[in-house]
């Protein structure tokens, strides 16, 4: 009998019936949306949260790593660089460096929700000790980092002459007041060297910035500024309003009232993390696209995202209008090439069937090479030094600039014809001509920064770390494997070319310069790395290249991988941040830069994701 009412009755009947739609329902909703995001990094993030704003249009992100909202050695300002290493950290390898000593380096990368803007900031340099008779290596860390320094005007403009329509400083500008809370310094830190133009900062945006409480006090700011306009370099107060050439004290992205570290989840996600509209899969892995077997027009049209989380259960992820990648530079790319899209000669030798035949993916990875200085000194210097300093090649090479000049024109064609035979006949030595002479034109007739310097004074210790910003190099990142989770292979291809020795060796020479210019030089009793016994006063660029080889790291600036330019160019997505071939692909992250900045990456990747974001919303009259 109790069978027979279970069973039969009608209304149990209806009740069951009910039940089972509710969960099917929620199964659907939690598998289907309008947008999904892989990855919950720093552009990421903007992204989801500028698309959530919308309460009838659902958004899914997929992040591999978990939250570290509380998580001090992200959140403490003063010890950061602690998590490199950890579980938060891709710490992927390169390949043998072939041209920088044959060696491998590590490239930091933010596994967590808020991606690398969670770790950025410490810089390990191996300098080999020269002044003792040994082979052992004196591991010098310095931490810098949550660095907001833009870019130059130019170079942003730069990106438009490649074919991206609407990118410019003009249009950027409004993107970069829009992402920022400017947090004004207080009198202690004005006395530290503190300054600022409001009409160049924000006041409303997600992200503060401001300067810590820490920060290196006294007049040292006052003897480094003197220092460097003895070289000839002027102060710049605020070099956040596209011009950059000159001394500044840089501010941070940090809150200013709790020295808190300002992530992208701390102010983009976590805000609105409530709203019902956003899912965020945090421990979660994308291992490639899926694809619709119709097409839009003549374009591929991604359905969805295939998954795999913490517990190893596979599963797809559908999405109705676009899916944007926002994995990163050294991650994005492995993305679409496991997804089929990608130079058809790596997708062949790993079985993976070629979607769209896109050779440049993964390819024209640029990085700087970054290399520390140092003096044995006594000092009564405390805190934390953001002294940065901007230099031209007018600066660097003085009276033999039209000479290097010519050297840079005269060489492109030969530079250019390494670059396409390096990059698995992805390229043509003439595209690659056309993008050099533009760089070229951007160092010597523009006169952008040439090389950054960060002078680091201690009570110990007067040093700098440095970079030249724009290598001529070109590498490349691809997968090793068909499985996701394999290292990728990444191949920077530091001082292939030997032009980037030579600038590296300008700035290096610049550099020594402040070691032995007064006020400055009151303080410094004997240089200590690379010493002038490893390195002369009239060394050679070979010779300091030789010193280069054994001390330098990666600048952890890596982009360009999935490039926004004409796609004669070797584009791989156009300007609106879709990827060739594909009707509903974006990609918004640091690949799609086609050259390097003269600042640091993540104020210029806070802009891109919230103008992208716009450009989504426009398309779909949200």
């Amino acid at each position: 009998m109790a069978i027979h009412l279970v069973i039969l009755n009608p209304f149990v009947l209806f009740i069951i019936q009910a039940l089972f739609q509710i969960v099917s329902c929620l199964s659907y909703n939690e598998s289907h949306y309008d947008y999904i995001i892989v990855g919950g990094g720093t552009s990421g993030l903007v992204v989801a949260n500028r698309l959530s704003e919308n309460p009838a249009i659902t958004v899914a992100v997929i992040e591999a790593g978990d939250s570290v909202f509380n998580n001090p050695n992200v959140t403490n300002t003063t010890t950061f660089g602690l998590s490199l290493g950890t579980s938060i950290d891709w710490a992927y390898s390169s390949t043998l460096q072939i041209y920088a000593g044959n060696e491998t380096q590590i490239y930091h990368a933010g596994k967590a929700l808020g991606g690398t803007s969670t770790i950025n900031g410490t810089i390990f340099i191996s300098l080999p000790n020269n002044e003792l008779e040994s082979d052992v290596k004196l591991i010098v860390v310095y931490r810098l980092g949550m660095t907001y320094l833009r870019a130059q005007n130019v170079e942003i403009d730069a990106w438009e002459e490649l074919g991206n329509t609407g990118w410019n400083w003009a249009e950027l500008w409004p993107y970069y007041k829009k992402s920022e809370y400017f947090q004004r310094p207080n009198s202690k830190q004005r006395m530290d060297g503190a300054a600022f133009n409001s009409s160049m900062h924000g006041s409303t945006g997600p992200v503060p910035v401001g300067w810590s409480s820490t920060m290196m006090g006294g007049d040292a700011h006052a003897i480094v500024n003197a220092t460097w306009q003895n070289l000839g370099i002027p102060y710049r107060a605020d070099a956040n309003g596209g011009e950059m050439l000159g001394f500044t004290v840089w501010p941070f992205t940090l809150n200013a009232s709790t020295d808190i570290r300002a992530d992208a989840a701390r102010d983009y996600y976590w805000p609105i993390s409530k709203r019902p509209n956003l899912k965020v899969f945090t421990n979660t892995l994308a291992n490639r696209l899926t694809w619709s077997a119709t097409f839009q027009g003549n374009k591929s049209l991604a359905s969805g995202v295939n998954i795999t989380t913490a517990d190893g259960v596979e599963s797809t992820l559908f999405a109705s209008r676009e899916i944007i990648l926002s994995a990163g530079s050294l991650r994005s790319p492995l993305l679409l090439e496991n997804s089929g899209v990608g130079n058809p000669t790596i997708l062949q030798k790993y079985s993976i069937p070629v979607q769209i035949a896109l050779p440049r993916v993964g390819e024209n990875l640029q990085d700087q090479s970054n290399v520390y200085m140092y003096a044995s000194a006594n000092t009564s210097f405390e805190g934390y030094p953001s002294y940065a300093t901007y230099t031209s090649a007018l600066d660097l090479f003085g009276n033999k600039t039209s000479a290097m000049e010519a050297y840079v024109y005269q060489s492109i064609p030969a530079f250019a014809t390494t670059i396409a035979e390096q990059s698995n006949n992805s390229t043509s030595q003439a595209a690659q001509e056309t993008l050099l002479r533009k760089q070229a034109d951007l160092i010597f007739k523009s006169g952008i920064p040439m090389g950054e310097i960060l002078t680091v004074p201690s009570a110990t210790s007067i040093g700098a770390t440095f970079w030249s910003l724009f290598p001529f190099s070109r590498g490349g990142v691809h997968i090793s494997s068909k499985n996701i989770s394999a290292s990728p292979l990444i191949n920077p291809n530091f001082f292939m070319l030997d032009w980037d020795i030579i600038q590296q060796a300008a700035v290096a020479r610049f550099t020594r310069k402040v070691l032995y210019t007064k006020p400055l030089s009151n303080y410094v009793n004997s240089e200590t790395s690379p010493g002038v016994t490893t390195v002369p006063f009239n060394a050679s660029d070979q010779a300091w290249g030789e010193w280069f080889k054994e001390a330098y790291g990666p600048n952890s600036h890596p982009l360009g991988t999935a490039a926004m330019m004409a796609k004669e160019l070797g584009g791989v997505v156009d300007s609106k941040l879709v990827v060739y071939g594909t009707s509903n692909v974006r990609v918004v992250d640091a690949s799609v830069l086609p050259f390097q900045v003269c600042g640091h990456l993540s104020s210029t990747l806070y802009a891109i994701a919230e103008k992208a974001a716009d450009m989504i919303k426009v398309k779909w009259n949200d």
